[in-house]
Protein backbone atom coordinates (compact mmCIF):
# COMPACT_ATOMS: atom_id res chain seq x y z
CA UNK A 1 0.00 0.00 0.00
CA UNK A 2 3.26 2.23 -0.43
CA UNK A 3 1.78 5.45 -1.31
CA UNK A 4 -1.51 5.80 -0.02
CA UNK A 5 -3.25 8.71 1.27
CA UNK A 6 -5.98 8.47 3.66
CA UNK A 7 -8.32 11.53 4.60
CA UNK A 8 -10.16 10.72 7.98
CA UNK A 9 -13.07 12.70 9.40
CA UNK A 10 -13.63 13.79 12.95
CA UNK A 11 -13.48 10.44 15.16
CA UNK A 12 -13.17 8.08 12.05
CA UNK A 13 -11.39 4.81 13.04
CA UNK A 14 -9.56 2.94 11.17
CA UNK A 15 -7.52 -0.93 11.63
CA UNK A 16 -3.89 -0.98 10.73
CA UNK A 17 -2.31 -3.88 11.47
CA UNK A 18 -5.33 -4.75 14.01
CA UNK A 19 -4.99 -1.60 15.99
CA UNK A 20 -8.01 0.35 16.31
CA UNK A 21 -6.83 4.03 15.72
CA UNK A 22 -9.66 6.86 15.55
CA UNK A 23 -8.63 9.85 14.34
CA UNK A 24 -8.96 13.61 16.97
CA UNK A 25 -11.73 16.27 16.70
CA UNK A 26 -10.86 18.01 13.39
CA UNK A 27 -10.13 16.17 10.05
CA UNK A 28 -6.92 14.80 9.43
CA UNK A 29 -5.33 13.07 6.17
CA UNK A 30 -2.33 10.44 6.55
CA UNK A 31 0.25 9.59 3.99
CA UNK A 32 0.74 5.55 4.47
CA UNK A 33 4.58 5.26 3.33
CA UNK A 34 5.34 1.67 4.51
CA UNK A 35 4.16 -1.35 1.94
CA UNK A 36 2.52 -4.55 3.02
CA UNK A 37 0.51 -2.95 5.96
CA UNK A 38 -2.88 -4.05 6.39
CA UNK A 39 -5.49 -1.11 6.66
CA UNK A 40 -9.20 -0.99 6.79
CA UNK A 41 -11.36 2.41 7.10
CA UNK A 42 -13.95 1.10 10.04
CA UNK A 43 -16.95 2.71 8.13
CA UNK A 44 -15.86 0.59 4.87
CA UNK A 45 -16.31 -2.42 7.38
CA UNK A 46 -18.63 -5.45 6.60
CA UNK A 47 -19.45 -7.39 9.46
CA UNK A 48 -19.36 -11.27 8.44
CA UNK A 49 -23.48 -11.67 8.38
CA UNK A 50 -23.74 -8.83 6.48
CA UNK A 51 -21.58 -10.40 3.34
CA UNK A 52 -24.93 -12.22 2.41
CA UNK A 53 -25.41 -11.13 -1.60
CA UNK A 54 -22.66 -11.33 -4.17
CA UNK A 55 -21.11 -7.95 -3.90
CA UNK A 56 -20.54 -7.78 -0.42
CA UNK A 57 -18.82 -11.79 -0.37
CA UNK A 58 -16.20 -10.38 -2.84
CA UNK A 59 -15.98 -7.35 -0.60
CA UNK A 60 -15.55 -9.56 2.73
CA UNK A 61 -13.25 -11.53 0.96
CA UNK A 62 -10.96 -8.05 -0.19
CA UNK A 63 -11.86 -6.97 3.45
CA UNK A 64 -10.25 -10.28 4.82
CA UNK A 65 -6.90 -9.66 2.70
CA UNK A 66 -6.85 -6.07 4.21
CA UNK A 67 -6.76 -7.26 7.53
CA UNK A 68 -4.55 -10.10 7.43
CA UNK A 69 -6.96 -13.06 7.88
CA UNK A 70 -6.04 -13.79 4.32
CA UNK A 71 -2.91 -13.90 2.55
CA UNK A 72 -2.71 -12.35 -0.70
CA UNK A 73 -2.45 -15.32 -2.45
CA UNK A 74 -5.17 -16.70 -1.15
CA UNK A 75 -7.42 -13.45 -1.28
CA UNK A 76 -5.98 -12.96 -5.05
CA UNK A 77 -7.72 -16.20 -5.65
CA UNK A 78 -11.05 -16.05 -4.06
CA UNK A 79 -11.29 -12.52 -5.11
CA UNK A 80 -10.53 -13.22 -9.00
CA UNK A 81 -12.96 -15.97 -8.90
CA UNK A 82 -16.00 -14.06 -6.82
CA UNK A 83 -14.96 -11.39 -9.55
CA UNK A 84 -15.56 -13.97 -12.82
CA UNK A 85 -18.98 -14.81 -11.28
CA UNK A 86 -20.24 -11.32 -11.02
CA UNK A 87 -19.27 -10.52 -14.42
CA UNK A 88 -21.42 -12.98 -15.63
CA UNK A 89 -24.37 -11.26 -13.49
CA UNK A 90 -23.74 -7.68 -13.93
CA UNK A 91 -23.99 -6.77 -17.79
CA UNK A 92 -24.28 -3.33 -17.80
CA UNK A 93 -21.42 -0.78 -18.79
CA UNK A 94 -21.22 0.70 -15.39
CA UNK A 95 -20.61 -2.28 -13.37
CA UNK A 96 -18.30 -3.67 -15.81
CA UNK A 97 -16.08 -0.87 -15.84
CA UNK A 98 -16.26 -1.13 -12.05
CA UNK A 99 -15.48 -4.87 -12.28
CA UNK A 100 -12.43 -4.19 -14.78
CA UNK A 101 -11.26 -1.58 -12.19
CA UNK A 102 -11.59 -4.41 -8.96
CA UNK A 103 -10.06 -6.86 -11.07
CA UNK A 104 -6.99 -4.33 -11.91
CA UNK A 105 -6.51 -4.20 -9.15
CA UNK A 106 -6.21 -7.38 -7.54
CA UNK A 107 -4.13 -8.48 -10.05
CA UNK A 108 -1.57 -5.47 -8.84
CA UNK A 109 -2.02 -6.46 -5.46
CA UNK A 110 -4.04 -3.39 -4.40
CA UNK A 111 -6.91 -5.11 -2.38
CA UNK A 112 -7.93 -1.46 -0.62
CA UNK A 113 -8.54 -0.20 -4.20
CA UNK A 114 -10.55 -3.49 -5.33
CA UNK A 115 -13.05 -2.77 -2.13
CA UNK A 116 -13.32 0.80 -2.73
CA UNK A 117 -14.16 0.03 -6.12
CA UNK A 118 -16.95 -2.89 -5.31
CA UNK A 119 -18.35 -0.59 -2.57
CA UNK A 120 -19.77 1.20 -5.47
CA UNK A 121 -21.51 -1.75 -6.61
CA UNK A 122 -23.49 -2.12 -3.61
CA UNK A 123 -26.72 0.25 -4.17
CA UNK A 124 -27.22 -0.94 -7.53
CA UNK A 125 -27.02 -4.71 -6.21
CA UNK A 126 -29.33 -3.91 -3.65
CA UNK A 127 -31.41 -2.20 -6.17
CA UNK A 128 -31.47 -5.33 -8.38
CA UNK A 129 -32.19 -7.64 -5.75
CA UNK A 130 -34.99 -5.16 -3.47
CA UNK A 131 -33.10 -4.85 -0.54
CA UNK A 132 -33.29 -1.89 1.71
CA UNK A 133 -29.94 -0.36 2.50
CA UNK A 134 -28.56 -1.15 5.75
Amino acid sequence: MSGLVLKLAPKERLLINGAVIENGDRRSRLSILTSDVNILRLKDAIHPTQAKTPVKRVCYAAQLVLIGELSAAEGKAALLKGLEELSHVLLDNDSRHHLSLATDAVLDGNFYLCLKTLRNLIPRENRLLGVCQE
